[in-house]
């Protein structure tokens, strides 16, 4: 029987797997503590969208100090001091723990040996409570945070240090040997875009279903 080139054979290419955390192996998010603190439901709506808002939380992740991300606030809007301040003080409560299914997929990729490496949108000054918290973070080789790095996903430039870190580990490392887990449509579409392999995280037996089909030890 005539035989070509596979996709399995191509894909036994891959060298290493690249997880994002938030989505992925994280429970994080701020309702866990705004949810107590302003228990209308609208209002916490436009709090968590137009004062403490996801665009403002990612210029911490970006490398923005979390003092200088909370006075910002806090001079735009005095009236909500205490609100404002929970996001840190409180942040560690918003962290709420290991997703179970992420966490037993990078287990088991480890148990056979497959190179793993974190690539994660992180505030600098927060990262080291989840480090030394959460044991599963040590079975990476590597972890790119964008906070320490000050660029975020998904700009370009974080995904090329990312590369050109793992490659340390790996010499002559390129772009279409990894494969990138996010939960996050854009984070995906932007490492495919830069060549390397990506998976929309939705569903925990879709994601093993996708590596599975990349060739990997599942």
């Amino acid at each position: 029987m005539h035989t070509t080139h596979s996709d399995s054979s191509s894909a036994a290419d891959i060298r290493a797997v690249v997880f994002d955390f938030g989505g992925v192996l994280f429970d994080w998010s701020p309702l866990h503590v705004y949810q107590e603190l302003i228990p209308d439901a609208a209002e916490r709506e436009h709090f968590l969208t137009q004062v403490c808002s996801p665009e403002w939380n990612i210029r911490q992740d970006e490398g923005r100090s979390l003092q200088e991300g909370t006075d910002l606030l806090l001079a735009q809007h005095p009236q909500h001091e205490p609100l404002i301040r929970a996001f840190y003080e409180r942040w560690t409560e918003m962290l709420r723990g290991p997703l179970p299914e992420g966490v037993a997929l990078l287990r088991a990729l480890h148990a056979q040996e497959v190179p793993l490496f974190g690539l994660t949108n992180w505030s600098a000054e927060t990262f080291p409570y989840a480090l030394a918290n959460y044991d599963f973070l040590h079975i990476f080789r590597d972890i790119v945070v964008s906070g320490t790095e000050k660029c975020i996903k998904p700009d370009d430039v974080i995904y090329q240090i990312a590369l050109s870190r793992y490659g340390k580990h790996l010499p002559n490392l390129e772009a279409q040997q990894l494969v990138f887990i996010d939960d996050v449509a854009r984070n995906v579409e932007a490492a495919r875009r830069l060549g390397w392999h990506a998976i929309h995280h939705v569903d925990g037996n879709d994601t093993i279903r996708q590596l599975q089909a990349l060739g990997l030890p599942l």
